[in-house]
Order: structure tokens, then sequence, then C-alpha cells
């Protein structure tokens, strides 16, 4: 499956820039985690809270290595989070020490999810490592489905992933990776 404008999503990440984009049950934006310049302009295109925290997604669990420490989870938390992925579960996480702060907000877990939906994927992997994840409104309002919402909600000037969103129609559901409690229902 193709893309027409993949590549100017890719670039824009890379230049620190918010991009819209599909996911499994709405548009999401995104940019790149690390990146105090990037997720600044997410918080101000959003009017968000820094210290709510955010998810971050990935292609494959090898990128969550530099975020998540799975020595703080046993092997069969970690067997349990692992069998879900990839798939449409979110996990609240042992960060490691070193993440960018505004990643977990006043949190103490960080929120990350291996996504099974190509568009996620192909993004991430081409980028080369994980994305924030968090959907494409004004914070509190109801999350865009369609690119008309988008620049209606949010303007013209962000760049949007053309594909279609998948098949669920709720956001993923959030579970604790030490207690399993789950958070928010998918």
């Amino acid at each position: 499956m193709k893309f027409r404008n993949l590549m100017k999503i890719i670039n824009a990440l890379r230049e620190e820039e918010v991009v819209a984009y599909p996911t499994e049950s709405m548009f999401g934006l995104g940019c790149d985690p690390d990146s105090i310049s990037a997720v600044n302009k997410l918080i101000y295109l959003k009017k968000r809270k820094i210290n709510k925290g955010f998810i971050i997604v990935a292609a494959n669990i090898s990128q969550l290595n530099n975020y998540i420490d799975c020595t703080s989870l046993s092997k069969n938390n970690l067997n349990k989070i692992f069998c879900t992925w990839p798939g449409f579960i979110t996990w609240l996480m042992p960060p490691k020490k070193d993440i960018p702060c505004w990643l977990i907000g006043n949190n103490s877990l960080i929120a990350v999810r291996v996504s099974n939906f190509f568009p996620i994927k192909k993004i991430c992997n081409i980028f080369g490592k994980p994305i924030i994840s968090t959907s494409a409104n004004l914070s509190g309002e109801i999350p865009a489905k369609n690119i008309k919402e988008i620049k209606h909600k949010l303007g013209s000037k962000i760049i949007i992933l053309d594909h279609p969103i998948g098949k669920y129609s709720n956001p993923s559901e959030i579970r604790n990776g030490i207690n399993y409690k789950i958070i928010r229902k998918g």
C-alpha cells in the first residue's frame, strides 16, 4: 500500500514538526517524542497541558527500548504485555530514568503501544523510532475522524497522512503493566 505524502510526514517529523496520521480509531497527532521543540508545538496546537504525559506508539518492541525499563517488571508481566502486541492495547510501564520528563508528565509510568496498523508501522519504521500519539483535536474536544475535521479543528497547515482510519470506534484500551488494571476501556 502506497501513501502519496508519506515522505512529507517523515520529513516533517525529522524537522521537529507535528503531523496528523490515521490510527486504528481516529486521526492522531504525532511528533518526535525526544524533541522538546516538537512537543511544545503539539502542546500549543492542542491547547493541552504538558503534565498529562503522552502515549508513544511504535512499530515493534525494540523501538521502545530507550523508553521503558523492562527490568522493573517480572517475566510474567512482560509476557502478558508482549503477547498483546502488536495490537490495540496501550500499556503503562516503568520508564527509563533518562527519558524526557514530558513523556510521563505528572505520572510515574509511561504509556506505550506497539501498533499493528499499517500506516503507523510504516511511519515508525521509516522514521526509525516511535512517535507521540495523541488525538487530533483541541484538548477535551471530540477527536477528528477524517481530514476535513482535522483542518476544521486544527487548521490547514498541518501535514496529514492521507489514509483512512481503522475499524475501531474507541481509542486504545489502556492497562497498567504492573497490576493489569484497566485504566481506559477500549
